[in-house]
């Protein structure tokens, strides 16, 4: 894996810092996007010293601005000529209704359109890889998600899981459609649910709010390595590196939703994507 690189957003705490010290063990070129340049140094040293390699970059990546986010492409265009592996696993849970630097609101804001924009404008480096592979972070949550294209952003009625589930309805949507525009070239896309893990998604940054939760039911949780294992699967393995539009559990096939998998949702979706993020194909 000495000339194969990766791109894992969220990458410096959980999920994203295991996966991080995990492909950076295989030898892969590791680029952590985050979105704290401190809290991204701490992780970097921390991915350095588990995995004992230093192929590992940080680049800031702050997934709520669509600014950052073509910031964080215009640097990684200056050093790299391909992307190998994408893996979308950035993610929030605001119990509190709060938006994005451009207005949206934050889980549908930073879980879905951040991801979309980021690998939209990433396509043409995927495509340019021997074998471009994009693994997006879900969740079981999708099953109740709807997309409400009259309130996307859920202005009235707020209510958590309702803002989580139907960003993360959307990001299998998201999938299945990019999968079939896609399904000419050399790059597949899948997404995955991680199942119940111990991170801090939830917990408030600021005040540390939910934080006593976490530590009461870690014990029920998995590890963020256990956590990790599947979408480490799709980005590595030779196993499925011709499946592609599909919505893995225990890196094994799951199914969906009925919305989840509804075509003409998916290219809707698309559309409205494209034009929330000003998006030019």
């Amino acid at each position: 894996m000495q000339n194969k690189n990766v791109i894992i957003t969220g990458a410096n705490s959980g999920m994203g810092l295991a996966t991080t010290v995990n492909m950076a063990k295989r030898g892969y070129q590791v680029i952590m996007a985050c979105r704290d340049p401190k809290r991204g140094e701490r992780a970097l040293q921390e991915a350095k010293q588990q995995s004992g390699s230093d192929r590992i970059e940080l680049l800031i990546c702050d997934l709520g601005s669509l600014e950052s986010i073509r910031a964080f492409v215009e640097k990684f265009r200056a050093n790299y000529d391909r992307v190998d592996v994408l893996i979308n696993n950035a993610g929030v849970v605001s119990v509190k209704r709060e938006t994005t630097s451009d207005g949206f609101e934050s889980m549908m804001g930073v879980n879905h359109l951040g991801h979309f924009l980021l690998t939209n404008l990433l396509l043409d480096l995927l495509i340019s890889a021997p074998q471009g592979r994009i693994i997006v972070l879900s969740s079981g949550a999708h099953k109740i998600g709807r997309i409400q294209f009259d309130d996307p952003y859920l202005s009235k009625g707020y209510r958590v899981w309702k803002g989580y589930a139907h960003s993360k309805l959307a990001n299998i949507l998201f999938t299945k459609e990019l999968a079939r525009r896609l399904k000419d070239t050399n790059v597949t896309t899948n997404c995955v649910h991680p199942g119940a893990v111990g991170t801090s998604l939830g917990v408030n940054r600021k005040t540390g709010f939910g934080k006593s939760v976490h530590t009461l039911l870690r014990s029920f949780f998995l590890t963020p390595a256990e956590g990790a294992e599947t979408a480490i699967y799709l980005a590595s393995s030779d196993e499925v590196r011709a499946i592609s539009g599909e919505y893995f559990y225990k890196k094994k096939i799951a199914p969906v939703s009925s919305r989840a998998k509804d075509p003409e949702l998916a290219k809707k979706l698309w559309i409205w994507s494209e034009q929330e993020v000003g998006l030019i194909l």
